[in-house]
């Protein structure tokens, strides 16, 4: 069963419908499937061309746009914004677009097409195929954009924290280089097919809704270089805390080297005078252990000024 299946008229009123039910002239039809329906396969075998169906049913998706006859093959990325994963493990949309006919393919949860489907059951959807796509083509980058944004702000605070010389977790460091490395994969990919989708002929889309569209393909436009200038700066943010991690292990190796150097030679001395044989110095003689002390004191002194005109500390 598809997750939803509603006529659209010219004026945009929509109306549940049923798959045997034939389309009214003027109207198009949209019906939503999730990808493990088991109905899928016959539907699209009696209503979509081969290659969009096995574009539709895919286990692997990349965002692409490509003219097929006399419809349309567009998948898309939207953030996920499902429990059962991080938000950059981006939820595919896979279409087929007619004049009469728009098929949605999800494989997670999508919030922007059920954001869709609660307006066509209220009676309001886009009035046209293109315009469908323009609609769900918009909530998917405005979606994207406050994700990018959203992850600029924490690189901002990154690198004010590294300006004010304060810790960086490593973890949420590496952690938000991955998530921008991440939506770059599905991002640069997405802008091209928007640019493909906008560049459309002008029999298939109107100057509105190339407007709308040309728009988008900004916005994924500055999210791909948004995204490529935070995966440098998060270079740059990790370069300066591997460098101050080194800088401070190395002054820790610094000190206990200084350490080392000052209390080598008295231990030396307190480990000969402390063994336990016969004619050692000292042991019946009263002022024999404040002699030791003051040769340590002394000893002590000595390494100190030797190292201090090595120009050691």
């Amino acid at each position: 069963m598809p997750i939803c299946v509603f006529d659209i008229d010219p004026e945009g009123l929509s109306k549940a419908a049923t798959l045997p039910e034939p389309v009214r002239d003027g109207h198009y039809r949209w019906c939503h499937f999730d990808k493990s329906d088991a109905e899928l396969p016959q539907f699209l075998m009696a209503h979509v061309p081969d290659i969009p169906a096995a574009a539709l049913t895919a286990p692997e998706t990349r965002p692409r746009c490509d003219v097929h006859d006399d419809g349309l093959i567009l998948n898309l990325r939207g953030v996920n914004l499902n429990e059962d994963g991080p938000s950059d493990q981006m939820v595919s949309v896979r279409m087929w677009v007619t004049r009469s006919l728009v098929v949605t393919v999800r494989q997670r949860k999508v919030f922007a097409l059920q954001a869709m489907r609660e307006e066509a059951e209220a009676g309001h959807a886009p009035s046209s195929p293109i315009g469908f796509v323009g609609t769900l083509t918009t909530a998917l980058m405005g979606r994207v954009r406050d994700t990018v944004f959203d992850l600029s702000i924490r690189v901002d605070t990154m690198e004010d924290a590294m300006i004010e010389d304060k810790g960086i977790p490593a973890d949420d460091l590496a952690e938000n280089r991955r998530m921008a490395i991440r939506f770059r994969r599905y991002l640069g990919p997405q802008r091209d097919a928007l640019l493909a989708l906008s560049a459309l002929s002008p029999d298939m889309i109107s100057r509105g809704q190339g407007a709308q569209l040309r728009e988008q393909t900004n916005i994924g436009k500055l999210a791909v270089e948004e995204l490529d200038s935070l995966v440098s700066r998060m270079t740059a943010v990790q370069d300066h805390h591997t460098a101050e991690t080194a800088r401070h292990q190395a002054r820790n190796g610094y000190v206990l080297s200084l350490v080392a150097a000052v209390f080598l030679p008295l231990g030396f001395i307190t480990g000969l005078f402390g063994v336990n044989v016969g004619g050692m110095p000292g042991t019946q003689s009263d002022w024999a252990f404040g002699a030791l002390s003051a040769t340590l004191i002394v000893l002590t002194v000595l390494v100190v000024w030797l190292l201090r005109r090595m120009r050691w500390p």
